[in-house]
């Protein structure tokens, strides 16, 4: 195994040659016949390559694969992969069904124009038989490409593409080795890969939000998305026109605190009559930082408990590497030009002013915060319940260090802040680690603390060591 994930793109593209196992059909639509084009020059194609094609004139696709909004997406990759695999079996089965498996592998990508300025990125997926007669499986992943030149785009599309045909040929059977050979020959500085979706029989046990998550410890994106049924989101269509409201927290487990700030702040942005009749995604964001907490690497029963609890809430959550928010806000405002609003409470707005976190930012404090409320970002704060003295901390009775007095007195002044003063004051004093010290110790008063999906998921599945007592 060591060996394979050593091959270079050269010997992926011939290995595959020269298996008679695989046989099927290259479709590549916009940045040119890059990855076909590996299995042409290395030698031996005619035993893989039944078909290659371009589509390049939007008349002719719609006239192949049906007419749709959006030329590079995911549905018009998916018809691409549908419509051939389907005419491969349609033409090739009768005669050689018994001792070939069929794949046809389809990319849809728009790299560098001529002009510049363009998202560069695209959809590619493989769908294939693992063996003759076998149900097929299927990969997707949606790639952006980092290169300043398009040549450059294409040569690092093309090596993609070969580590997706050699890992859903060679690789299917141990998925997370699969994403890791994503990129070899590689680096994160030429290719982000901000999602991949297995489906089919070879991946019936593949949990797409586990692999989600191994895309951002990787490094191949900086976050990934899934939605409340599990399903993964690509960022850029998931955000696209669309107002987004995060809240970031631990959710272990998500408590009525949590969700009566995310129904304030809501309240709060459609009360704006600037955002009239306009879509708002509220997001519920775990940071790496805090799924390692400490850790070498991230307990996935732990996650899963979290993701799962959140799902039942109806939630879409977002994984990120994010730990500082301004680098949040940098990732939000590539993806959607409407309004950016985070969540948080008085605790995290008194650390976003500790000047330890921007050491490494030549502007300090000041960089981070230029860069944060760049594109007119509004932070929405929840006051805190000082346990010590019984009084209600806001955002403007909290105090900062001396000399940020007038920093912070400034971005007041501008409506960077944003108070909750809706909130609702019987939900002030659930902290969730007093919820988790609860459900330890076998004391059911944590269940009017959390909302009744959560109560229910967390004692039928025994969450975070419910009935070990």
């Amino acid at each position: 195994m060591q060996q394979e994930l050593e091959l270079d793109t050269h010997q992926k593209a011939l290995k595959i040659n020269l298996d008679p196992r695989w046989y099927g059909t290259f479709a590549e639509i916009g940045a040119g016949q890059e990855v076909v084009r590996w299995f042409f020059r290395v030698g031996g194609a005619a035993g893989t390559v039944a078909k290659s094609m371009s589509a390049y004139d939007m008349t002719v696709s719609d006239a192949i694969y049906g007419s749709g909004d959006r030329y590079v997406s995911q549905s018009r990759c998916q018809s691409m992969l549908d419509r051939e695999f389907g005419l491969n079996i349609e033409r090739l089965a009768p005669q050689r069904g018994d001792s070939t498996a069929f794949f046809a592998f389809a990319d849809t990508v728009v790299a560098r124009s001529y002009q510049g300025g363009n998202e560069c990125h695209g959809w590619m997926g493989l769908k294939f038989q693992s063996r003759p007669h076998d149900e097929p499986s299927q990969i997707m992943i949606h790639v952006r490409m980092l290169d300043s030149e398009a040549s450059l785009q294409q040569e690092a599309l093309g090596v993609v593409g070969v580590n997706l045909l050699f890992g859903g040929f060679f690789l299917h059977h141990e998925p997370e080795l699969l994403v890791e050979s994503l990129l070899d020959k590689l680096t994160t500085g030429r290719i982000e890969i901000d999602m991949i979706e297995f489906r089919g029989i070879e991946f019936r046990a593949v949990d797409n939000r586990l692999i989600a998550l191994k895309l951002v410890q990787l490094g191949l994106s900086g976050a990934a998305m899934f939605s409340a049924n599990g399903e993964v989101l690509q960022p850029s269509e998931a955000l696209y026109k669309k107002a987004v409201l995060v809240e970031r927290g631990s959710f272990r487990p998500p408590t009525l605190v949590n969700f009566n700030m995310l129904e304030c702040a809501l309240q709060k942005i459609k009360d704006d009559p600037t955002m009239a009749n306009k879509d708002v995604l509220p997001i519920f964001e775990l940071t790496m930082h805090n799924l390692l907490a400490g850790g070498k690497d991230v307990d996935r029963r732990d996650f899963l408990a979290r993701a799962d609890l959140l799902a039942a809430c109806g939630m879409t959550v977002l994984i990120s590497d994010y730990f500082e928010y301004y680098r949040l806000a940098a990732y939000l405002s590539w993806r959607t030009k409407e309004r950016i609003g985070i969540v948080m409470g008085v605790p995290s707005l008194i650390e976003l002013f500790d000047e330890k976190y921007y050491t490494t930012l030549p502007g300090g404090i000041l960089e981070s915060f230029g860069r944060l409320f760049k594109h007119n970002l509004k932070l929405f704060i929840y006051p805190l319940l000082d346990p010590a003295t019984g009084q209600v901390i806001t955002k403007d009775t909290m105090k900062v260090a001396p000399e940020l007095t007038k920093l912070y007195g400034y971005l007041a002044d501008r409506g960077s802040f944003v108070d909750l003063d809706n909130h609702d004051p019987k939900v002030l004093s659930i902290l969730s680690r007093n919820v988790l010290d609860k459900i330890g110790k076998g004391d059911s008063g944590w269940e009017a603390m959390v909302p009744k999906e959560v109560a229910d998921l967390i004692k039928n599945r025994c969450f975070f060591g419910y009935g070990s007592r």
